[in-house]
């Protein structure tokens, strides 16, 4: 058996955690720059605000109904993100994360557990140790999990757990369960399948597995067997070390001057290199872009590149910063608004598996001492506790008129309970 928790409007109820006043009210968070919605409460969603809608579309609503928004509060998220699964880890075998709001939980060898009271108990204990509400959908694939912990957001009286294991039941579900919600169908997919007459999870299991095979390939067909309650997605323990890491962001003005441009990069740069030591590996290849406001009518445009290698890979900060500011300095032209700059890190591979250089003038060792003793100061005290000169000490340029306090992560902002 296998389950999943899924948090619900989990960026809401992070916001929740540190406000219990807005629990039945309406809530929504924003995207990057207070742009658009990317997650709602249940009330909010009754108002009829959309996902993905930009909030000025719907400030009347908001005004009209006094809903409380949100700027996004990435560090605070995080952070209960990770204490939410260390929970799940003291309660099943195995853990595997999935997404910020959701994990999968290995429950093979647990077959003559009550799995129905262990998936209620799960979102239970959940609830009182982070304040988070989740739902635990448990089923005999992963697939099946998912549909399963979609059925404790629609059916309160579940209580935040959903064992789907009896033929009979499974087929009830499936019938009225819409195929383009199918985990790894999507819009796209279901759209074709519709065509076809494919409305529902079921029509989609009564389809010929030949026909699948040749039209939707290996990840359709493995879909088909799960929602047949065969299992065919593996349980991944390990998370994998990413094989390309992306630091980006749109400011919320344009920066038209090199040093604050080169401020934010640095400020980039810094954050990519501490998510590849956090893996332990190295990057080759460094690629750092500049892009004007597309949007703005008669202003000079400029959507570019620059690709730096290193002689041997590195996951120093103080190396790779330098020469991504001297790729940014030949990517700069005078006169040019830049609305969003980034930095890619890739070739990458695992930190022990670097071949020296003889002719290498850089001291590694040193650089090795000083990344770890950065990174060691900064999760002891802060997220960016210590700075390098060239990277912004105001933070990154980002519209988020809304945002709240960094609750669980910043000593500054940590929450005061007065007796």
């Amino acid at each position: 058996m296998y389950g999943l928790a899924d948090c619900n409007n989990f960026f809401v109820s992070c916001e929740r955690v540190f406000r219990p006043d807005l629990q039945g009210k309406p809530v929504i968070v924003l995207s990057n720059n207070d742009g658009c919605a990317v997650a709602r409460s249940n009330e909010a969603k009754a108002l009829g605000i959309k996902m993905g809608v930009p909030l000025f579309q719907v400030r009347d609503i908001v005004e009209r109904h006094g809903v409380t928004v949100f700027s996004s509060n990435y560090s605070l998220y995080g952070d209960m993100s990770n204490r939410v699964q260390t929970t799940l880890r003291q309660m099943v075998p195995a853990v595997e994360v999935y997404s910020i709001d959701e994990a999968f939980l290995d429950l093979r060898g647990l077959e003559h557990t009550d799995l129905d009271s262990l998936a209620k108990n799960i979102s239970a204990v959940c609830r009182r140790n982070t304040g988070i509400p989740v739902s635990v959908g448990i089923a005999p694939t992963k697939t099946l999990a998912k549909i399963a912990s979609k059925l404790c957001k629609q059916y309160p009286k579940l209580r935040g757990g959903c064992y789907m294991h009896r033929p009979e039941d499974i087929e009830k579900v499936l019938r009225k369960f819409p195929i383009e919600d199918v985990w790894g169908i999507g819009r796209r997919l279901s759209k074709r399948l519709k065509a076809y007459g494919v409305c529902s999870a079921w029509d989609f299991t009564q389809l010929a597995p030949q026909w699948i095979r040749q039209e939707m390939g290996l990840p359709g067909l493995n879909t088909w067997n799960e929602l047949r309650g065969k299992p065919c997605i593996e349980f991944e323990t390990q998370v994998q070390d990413k094989q390309q890491i992306c630091v980006s962001r749109s400011f919320s003005q344009e920066i038209y001057e090199f040093d604050p441009l080169a401020e934010q990069v640095s400020l980039f740069t810094g954050m990519a290199c501490e998510k590849l030591r956090r893996q332990k590996s190295a990057c080759h290849y460094a690629l750092v872009f500049v892009l004007t406001n597309r949007f703005r009518e008669g202003s000079p445009q400029q959507m570019e590149g620059r690709t730096i290698a290193f002689p041997v890979e590195t996951d120093s900060t103080l190396e790779i910063n330098e020469s991504v500011l001297k790729g940014l300095r030949m990517l700069f032209r005078e006169g040019y608004g830049y609305k969003k700059a980034g930095i890619i890190l890739s070739g990458i591979i695992p930190k022990l598996s670097v071949q020296p250089d003889l002719f290498d003038t850089v001291d590694r060792e040193r650089h090795t001492q000083l990344m770890s003793a950065v990174d060691a100061i900064n999760t002891k005290n802060g997220h960016h506790g210590v700075y390098f000169a060239s990277q912004s000490l105001e933070g990154i340029r980002m519209n988020r008129q809304h945002l709240s306090q960094r609750f669980t992560t910043e000593w500054d902002e940590i929450m005061v309970v007065k007796v």
